[in-house]
Parts: structure tokens; sequence; C-alpha cells
């Protein structure tokens, strides 16, 4: 469903994997914030005073500065490296390190899941941190009256785990059943019990570290402590110096002393703050970076490519009968949008080059799979993309029964009734609506459709997908992640995101049955090799029924200080944030 980041995508796992160094931006309404001519500080001066002071930017206020049910970009920025997680995201081998937790082991059933916790980690307040916290942090989730994104990803066939401390220092998680994405899921941000346990208690806990918080009440474990906020210029952090990493030799960490998170409006200002050397690290969109390459060397910055989008921008038809129902009248959508041969036309009039030159400036690839090549694990290598050939997708077309028979340049389908469709995207998301402009030329001169494009705003577009379910064709993004089975709702019949046909009561075809079973199949093994297989299988079954049919995906970049150190960034976040410094 739509969020406010400015390449909105539907939702997927919550838990924070980039650390808040400017890495993700997020779309706000611009009345709220600061004129950029009036920077928060100046650099220079300041970066002289505090050397290892880093400056970044976020797009749009935050919300909450509490970790549970924080959902937006702000204000995850915001708090992140304020708390620590149970484990944390690898992102050079794209798997689970130690964080909080320094150890783990299943059982033998693979139901058991049993937490060493570090003994060393006190909160900001200084009282330590132990198994109650962990515990405590559960309950909260899994509170009915606490809306937290981290709750879907921690719920195995939509039961809670159960959780309990054994000790002060150990944790163990009861599962329904052996669930292999479980420590994926553990990217937790561990809140404190002796702050909060009353708000839990009496239903407050969602309220709790409002953006009105008081400093010293946001009682963190993480490496850096929440200083001031100043709403519509700057969030500041300061290192914890009671953190309990340290580097190889035994100096403490992060190396950084300072975070300065400025607030702005809008893509345009962050970049235009980066290039005034008032931030230090900048995700270009894709129309910027031939710029930002031109004046790196001049700029004091570098540019970085850092791979290829891990998300994805799919197409997708409205497959659910119960919209096609018109008092008593069968609307023939249903039957176009279930049709192998018009399904494969579409396929073949998708024109990826003319979308990745247009929409994203040359950087960009075609997509084939709803896993992305920068899954390395789990992307299926093998799959043949459908070429864009609209002679061959008119030929499908003809096969199909769709000619045009009236001479009236809009074909019909074999009961004489004419092919229109309405395509629906995210209004004021320019990639979505160049995309969405190529998808109407092509289908209108090379397949003869008539198309009508329908911009909405957020609200409009999840009635649509959710209530109503009032739309033809929608062109929609899924964020990626390490773990495919974080599409889980997307990909099962029962799943609310099934967009094409969501909470189905049985599978309504036999291709979307064995998905359901590969799912669960994958879920249920830790054999990272039989989990590759049942996820290439489901890759291999998409690309033949199409249910969803793959677009484009951008090149990520992002432009950096010269002067920082020990910088390595990825699609999947940062190796080792806390090592980053500057050069003396």
């Amino acid at each position: 469903m739509p969020s406010t980041r400015s390449d909105t995508r539907l939702p997927r796992r919550a838990a924070a994997l980039l650390p808040a160094l400017g890495l993700v931006l997020a779309a706000c309404n611009p009345s709220t914030a600061p004129d950029a001519a009036t920077p928060v500080a100046t650099l220079p001066a300041t970066r002289a005073a505090h050397p290892q002071h880093l400056f970044t930017a976020t797009i749009g206020e935050p919300k909450t500065f509490n970790p549970i049910v924080a959902t937006e970009a702000a204000s995850r920025a915001a708090v992140n490296d304020v708390f620590d997680t149970l484990l944390r995201l690898d992102a050079r081998s794209e798997t689970m390190s130690p964080a909080l937790a320094k150890a783990w082991a299943f059982d033998d059933a693979g139901t058991t899941l049993t937490l060493t916790l570090r003994d060393d980690v006190r909160w900001h307040d200084g009282q330590p941190l132990t198994a109650a916290d962990v515990v405590f942090t559960f309950d909260a989730i899994y509170d009915q009256r606490v809306p937290s994104p981290l709750k879907p990803a921690l719920l195995v066939d939509g039961r809670p785990i159960k959780v309990e401390a054994i000790d002060p220092h150990t944790v163990r998680l009861r599962l329904p059943r052996p669930f292999a994405p479980l420590l994926t899921s553990l990217a937790v941000p561990i809140v404190p019990k002796h702050v909060l346990a009353e708000a839990l208690h009496d239903g407050t806990f969602a309220q709790q570290w409002g953006v009105d918080v008081a400093p010293q009440a946001l009682v963190g474990s993480g490496p850096y402590r929440f200083d001031r906020y100043e709403p519509n210029r700057s969030i500041h952090l300061a290192r914890n110096g009671d953190y309990w990493m340290r580097d190889d030799d035994g100096r403490p960490l992060p190396y950084l002393t300072e975070q300065t998170i400025r607030i702005v409006p809008d893509q345009e200002t962050a970049t235009r703050t980066f290039l005034a050397g008032e931030t230090d690290l900048h995700t270009p969109s894709p129309e910027e970076v031939r710029g930002l390459l031109d004046q790196q060397t001049s700029g004091g910055f570098a540019v970085r490519e850092i791979g290829v989008d891990p998300g994805m921008l799919f197409l997708t038809f409205n497959r659910n009968p119960a919209h096609y129902k018109e008092n008593g009248t069968a609307n023939p959508r249903l039957a176009w949008f279930t049709d192998p041969f018009f399904l494969r036309a579409v396929a073949h009039a998708i024109d990826k080059a003319t979308m990745i030159a247009t929409a994203l400036d040359g950087f960009g690839s075609p997509a084939v799979s709803f896993v992305s090549p920068a899954n390395q694990r789990f992307f299926d290598p093998n799959l043949v993309d459908y070429p864009f050939d609209l002679a061959e997708a008119r030929a499908l077309l003809a096969q199909g029964g769709y000619i045009d028979r009236d001479g009236d340049g809009v074909v019909e389908d074999k009961n004489n009734r004419p092919v229109e469709i309405t395509l629906t995207t995210n209004a004021g998301n320019p990639l979505r609506e160049q995309i969405s402009r190529v998808l109407q030329h092509d289908w209108q001169d090379g397949l003869h459709f008539r198309v009508h494009l329908e911009p909405l705003e957020p609200g409009a577009l999840i009635d649509k997908l959710q209530t109503t379910f009032d739309w033809d064709a929608m062109l929609m993004g899924f964020t990626g992640s390490v773990e495919p089975n974080d599409a889980d709702s997307l990909l099962r019949s029962s799943g609310a995101l099934h967009i094409w046909f969501p909470n189905q009561p049985h599978p309504a075809t036999d291709w979307e049955a064995e998905i359901d079973r590969l799912l669960d199949r994958a879920s249920r093994t830790g054999d990272l090799d039989a989990r590759r297989q049942a996820y290439w299988r489901i890759q291999e079954i998409l690309h033949e029924q199409l249910p969803i049919i793959q677009t484009i995906r951008p090149l990520r970049f992002v432009a950096a200080n010269s002067n920082l150190e020990n910088f390595e960034p990825s699609v999947w976040g940062v190796y080792r944030p806390e090592r980053i410094r500057f050069a003396e």
C-alpha cells in the first residue's frame, strides 16, 4: 500500500535494517519545512570544532520516536541508532549477525530458539538491559492496542511466538512450527520495560515517546543518545559513551561523536543541501546522478553505485471476481485478465529499454522476477525475459480472438467487446507516472487498446486496493528484502496483499495452490538449497502465469563526503556503520 516514500511501495517488514545515515529519503508536505537557505548549522565551522560530526538529511517530519510503532522513514531515521536490535543484517553476507543477542541456537525440532544476550549492555539511563526487556518488547508488539508494523513478521501462521526469560541473559522463543525466516525477523528494536511497562499496562504505549518527548525520557541502548529535536529543522544525536561495542584494538565505538539529521521538505532541497556542503551523505534520484557524477571531483564528494534496487515495480490486473458482478451482467475484463494470450501479449508490450532511458535516465535494468538480482541467495538466474516485441504481442492477441473487427482502431474480444482499460498508479510519483505513460503509448499504438491513466492520491489508492477492489490495471511497487518470505502476504492466495485477488478462502487456481505449498515448504526448512529451489519454482510460476508482470529496477547510488572512511554502503544497508568516521 502507499507510504510517504518518494518511490512509494507496498509494506514490507518494518524492522530497520538501515542506520539513520540519510540513505532512505521520504516525501512529505513542504509547507512545514525550513528555508533551505537557512542552514541548521554551518557544517565547516561545526566540523572544525567537532571533527567526527556527521550531517545527513531526511525528508519530512517524524511522527513519533517510538520505534515499535514508527512506520514512515523520517521517524525510523530519527531513532534507528538510538535503539539496538536483537540481531542485525550483515550488509556484506546478507545474513543476520549478532547485536544484543551474541549467540543463538535452535533445538533439533526447529521449534525452539534460545538467544544468549550480552551481559554488558546498559540503557542510556544506566539500568542493565536484560531478558525481561526482550520479553516486554514482544509483549508490546503483540498487544492488540499497539499498531506495530513489526507484528506481521513475528507471527507464524497468524500466531504469536511464545517468548520467555530463562535467566537475566537468556531468552527462549517457542514457535508453533519450524519457521526458517525467523532470524531475519529479529532485527527488532528492544525497548526498556522499566520505562514503558506502566504505559503498556494502561493502554497508552502507542502514544509514548511522541515528538514532544523530553530527550532524556527517550531511553534506548543504541550507539547514540537522543539529544534534541527542533521541529522543521533538525534532530541531533550524541554518541553513547557507555556503548558496549569496541573495535579490534579495544577502542570504543562508534567513531562518530555526533549526528545531525536535517529535516528538508523534498528531494530537490535534499540535493541542494548536499551540494552546498551542509550534509555528508545523499541518496540521489536517477535524474540527479549524471549531474552529481560531473561535480564529484570539484565538490569534494564521491558518487558510488551500490547495486540494483532490491524491490520491484510491477504491473498487475484485477482478477477478483467480486469486482466483476454488475447487476447480473458479466464484465468481460475478468476473462481478459485471466487469459494467457492477453497476459503474454501484454508482457511482450512492455518497453523496458524506453522506461529505463526516460524514467531512470539510463540508470536501471529490466526486471524479470519478484526477487531482485541483488538477492544473491534466492534470485533465479535462469528466467528469460519476455522481449519487447509488438508484432509478437499482436499475434498472441489475434490467437486469443482480440481483433479490430470494425476498423475503429481498437481491438475487440471474441464477443465483440472493445478492450478498454484504466491504468492506475500513484499520483505525484514521477517514476510511476512516466512508466505508465510508456505503457499507455505502446498499448494504444501497438496493441490498439483504449487506455485511460488514473493517478490517485494515497488514500484513494488504498481504498481501491483494500475496500472497493474497483480497478482494472495497477502499476505498483513492493520493497525487497533478503528474505523472500517477507512477500508472503503478496504471494499467498489468502494474503491481504495478494493484489490481483486478495483474501481467497481457497486458492482460485492450481498454480496459486502450488505457490502456497512452496511458501510453506520454504518457511519450514532451514536447508538453504531446499529453500532456494522452492523460491526459484515460485519465480518460475509467476513468470509463466503473469499475475504480476515485471517492469524495471533502478540502479541505486549514494553520494558521500570524500573524507568519510569505512563507509561501505549497499542496497541492504551499511556494513558495520559504527566504524564510519572522517579522516583526521
